[in-house]
């Protein structure tokens, strides 16, 4: 499927849906109440160092909310943007698949019949959270409607994954997308770049590990500091280095052009709530961030998996 156009050299996700579908796809983020191993001390305590006491799901529903009352209320907000379309139901908040498995066969039993128009169940939780009887599971569960996993990296860097507390090494995160490709489940990698200490060299060596796995997406968002964080807390006492636009524009660009082409780029940017943001204050300005690196790409002249393919053609 050539998704690649004359304004974005990259694979969107936007597209890859609309010739999919033949129609828009937004998620609904939904909230069941999951926790995190690397919080409730299955793993470690604390959780990532980056990550607010919202576990991610900073714009997902309320937990307190049925999924039903979550779903509905978040699709009115949705069909103010666009009046038709399909869905995903999206379980963004902490990690969603920490829980024993009945209570998880409960959660997503009722997920994929929340809508009839739901064309696929979008779970984010952590590699070391996915146990072989819950791939078993959700691979049976693919079999009825389409599941995607969304599976946290962040970095292949032990030094710099220790320090902001992931509590997994690479070979965990490896072996989840295999089992979870063994189930024909597709699976799609987050990443951060300008996490403390990584140079432009580590970022792009994280894209090129991606490349030697069985992955169907990626995620790149930014570094945010936000408020209530322990990253952020250490920022506001001894701030260090952020990475500016231009420079998180480079890099990313660069990072493209090492992914593979068959890879679909779900974000180059994120956002994090305007209240709670710290730092870096451009990444307020999502659009102007992604309209940036589809100006430096056209400007090279570059396109998403040119610089993989040129080494990898020798």
């Amino acid at each position: 499927m050539d998704l690649i156009t004359a304004e974005k050299h990259y694979n969107t996700l936007n597209n890859y849906y609309r010739k999919k579908y033949n129609k828009k796809v937004f998620k609904i983020a939904l909230n069941a109440g999951f926790t995190c191993p690397n919080i409730d001390g299955t793993v470690a305590s604390g959780g990532c160092t980056f990550c607010s006491w919202m576990g991610s799901g900073d714009f997902a529903g309320d937990k307190h909310d049925p999924l039903k009352v979550q779903f509905e209320k978040i699709k009115e907000v949705m069909h103010h943007k666009w009046s038709d379309g399909a869905y995903i139901a999206y379980f963004q908040a902490n990690t969603n698949t920490h829980a024993p498995l009945p209570k998880l066969k409960e959660i997503y039993e009722e997920a994929i019949n929340l809508d009839p128009n739901i064309v696929l169940v979008s779970i984010a939780t952590r590699p070391d959270s996915l146990p072989q009887d819950v791939v078993d599971y959700l691979g049976e569960l693919n079999t009825r409607k389409p599941i995607q996993v969304e599976l946290g990296l962040q970095t292949i860097h032990q030094s710099t994954s220790d320090l902001i507390n992931r509590a997994h090494d690479l070979p965990t995160f490896d072996d989840a997308v295999r089992r979870l490709r063994e189930k024909n489940i597709d699976v799609v990698v987050h990443i951060i770049n300008g996490l403390p200490t990584e140079t432009k060299e580590m970022m792009i060596e994280t894209v090129k590990h991606i490349n030697t796995l069985d992955v169907q997406g990626i995620k790149i968002h930014m570094l945010h500091l936000m408020e209530k964080t322990k990253i952020g807390y250490e920022y506001l006492k001894n701030p260090w280095h952020l990475l500016t636009l231009d420079e998180y524009v480079d890099i990313t660009v660069n990072q493209l052009r090492w992914l593979r082409k068959d890879i679909i780029v779900h974000r180059v940017t994120g956002d994090a709530p305007e209240e709670m943001l710290i730092a870096p204050t451009w990444t307020k300005k999502k659009f102007v961030v992604s309209n940036e690196i589809d100006k430096l790409m056209r400007t090279l002249n570059a396109y998403q998996g040119d610089f993989y393919e040129k080494e990898n053609s020798n």
